[in-house]
């Protein structure tokens, strides 16, 4: 049995006091009603056969006498779609994804590659991509359409495993286009595009007159660091890649003084020493003698370095960096339950502010940590919403509140603004939110600008110095179809920045590489 709060406060009227119970009362959850996606039903009268009797993932597994067929004819046949997958679980669980079509198919993609199956016709409409994930596991996805509305695809999906159905439910696609009544860009003006030529760049950071973007694996090419000397903004120059054939899935980099810190997902962090800003020397990984550690992000707050795992025991490492090349392990903060249930999340990412850790963490939501005490990090509050996942934030002061930025990471995931000056009781008190067809990912706080990284959305630039009204003041479209690569995640475009203060916007894209803006 689980012990709750109230169950031990009975316990304890009535005069029993068990080892279960503890004697500080847990910290308050504020629950919000309003997630990033809201459960309106199955999308399409289609179903799924799991029967014996027929291959798992044909189309003939789909029933779509109840669909609409002769619409399908109507949908866009040239495009990017970005997706929606609902469970037909009992409490239906939601996944992003995508597909790319053309009208000969040379440009079709699904699923990790060309698929390997394909019907687009007047009335029919179905992809399956089969592929191999080791030498024991053969995966399969296939997708069937129910009918189409304007750019909109409703269908059914079937996942498979070795043969067998894994996850069946339906699915909602749109086909992606710009914005509305909008341009390449307003308020913001490219100086300079370098393309990245190791894997898929994620993140960024700019000291020292130079960008270090790490890279995550891509299909066939590795991850690992590109530097760039980026002292004239409008014509950066490459100085070195750096990539490891074992351990390239970087994800994360933070910088102070002459130590960088990328966040691996086989070892920690790594850690270099740039006293050369244009050729780093690694000195080692952290924390050591612990195995194989995911480490997704990594933060820094003054002589604080935070580095956040989602495994193999999700946590975050908190390390003092006095000596920024020496970082000493001081303490960590788990999150109960992390490890073994998978509604308690993760911790994606993090920022600290004032004393506090605020700690993206995932479909936990929003954990608000003080580690004033760095060995005892002590959870204050927490903030969490329907489907929530949890992925980024950027905390400051506007007069004597403080005021939080929260996004997720998933179909109509978007910004909220929460008043957490009582860290105890969250509130939200404004929002931003754009078509849930692309989603809200890294974000950056200047003053009384907010910078956000909106993946096919692009770079957008909000005016919040009323945080309850936040208003967009420029943007910069770097999503363009014709870029190599796109149409195959959900996750494409402008993914991390940076504004160091110098003037200047630095923004990595999925398949364009480092963007350089004039700040507006």
């Amino acid at each position: 049995m689980k012990w709750t709060r109230s169950a031990c406060a009975v316990l304890a009227a009535g005069g029993l006091m068990l080892s279960g119970c503890n004697r500080e009362s847990e910290p308050p959850v504020t629950t919000d009603s309003q997630g990033d996606w809201e459960d309106t039903g199955r999308y399409a009268a289609c179903e799924v056969s799991t029967t014996s009797a027929l291959a798992c993932g044909d189309v003939e597994t789909f029933e779509v006498s109840g669909c609409d067929k002769g619409s399908l004819g109507s949908m866009p046949r040239d495009g990017i779609y970005t997706m929606v997958y609902r469970s037909d679980s009992e409490r239906p669980a939601i996944n992003a994804g995508s597909f790319r079509i053309s009208a000969d198919g040379s440009l079709d993609f699904f699923r990790g590659g060309a698929p390997t199956q394909r019907e687009v016709g007047a009335d029919s409409f179905f992809l399956s991509s089969t592929r191999k994930s080791s030498s024991t596991v053969t995966l399969r996805n296939s997708v069937v359409g129910c009918h189409a509305r304007g750019n909109r695809l409703y269908g059914c999906y079937v996942n498979c495993r070795n043969g067998k159905a894994t996850g069946t439910g339906t699915f909602l696609a749109e086909r992606w286009t710009r914005r509305a009544g909008e341009a390449e860009a307003s308020g913001l003006r490219l100086a300079s595009e370098s393309f990245v030529e190791q894997g898929e760049p994620v993140d960024i950071y700019v000291t020292q007159g130079h960008a270090y973007v790490v890279s995550i694996p891509n299909r066939v090419e590795r991850g690992g660091l590109t530097v760039f000397d980026v002292s004239d903004k409008s014509a950066p120059v490459l100085k070195t890649k750096l990539s490891m054939l074992t351990d390239n899935y970087w994800n994360g980099v933070w910088a102070k003084g002459n130590a960088l810190y990328v966040a691996s997902a086989s070892t920690g962090v790594v850690v270099f020493d740039i006293s050369n800003p244009a050729s780093p020397q690694q000195l080692k990984s952290v924390p050591s003698g612990r195995g194989q550690i995911d480490v997704h992000t990594v933060f820094v707050e003054g002589d604080r370095l935070y580095a956040m795992s989602p495994g193999p025991r999700p946590r975050t490492f908190i390390f003092d960096i006095q000596q920024p090349t020496e970082p000493i392990l001081l303490g960590e903060y788990a999150e109960p339950g992390a490890s073994t249930d998978p509604q308690v999340g993760y911790p994606h990412d993090a920022l600290a502010f004032e004393g506090m850790l605020y700690i993206n963490h995932w479909s936990g939501g929003y954990l608000l940590v003080d580690v004033s005490d760095p060995e005892d990090p002590k959870k204050v509050g927490a903030y969490t919403y329907p489907y929530a996942t949890s992925h980024a934030n950027a905390v400051g002061r506007f007069g004597n509140r403080r005021i939080a930025f929260e996004g997720g990471e998933n179909w109509g995931a978007h910004l909220r603004v929460l008043d957490v000056t009582d860290a105890a009781h969250p509130k939200r008190i404004g929002g931003y939110a754009l078509e849930a067809n692309a989603s809200i990912h890294n974000m950056v706080l200047e003053g009384e600008r907010l910078y956000i990284a909106h993946y096919h959305h692009g770079v957008r630039v909000l005016d919040v110095s009323v945080p309850e009204n936040p208003k967009e003041v420029a943007y910069y479209n770097t999503f363009r179809e014709t870029d190599p690569g796109r149409g195959e995640s959900f996750y494409e475009g402008a993914i991390g920045m940076r504004v160091p203060g110098d003037g200047y916007v630095y923004v990595v894209d999925t398949s364009r590489g480092l963007l350089i803006f004039p700040e507006p």
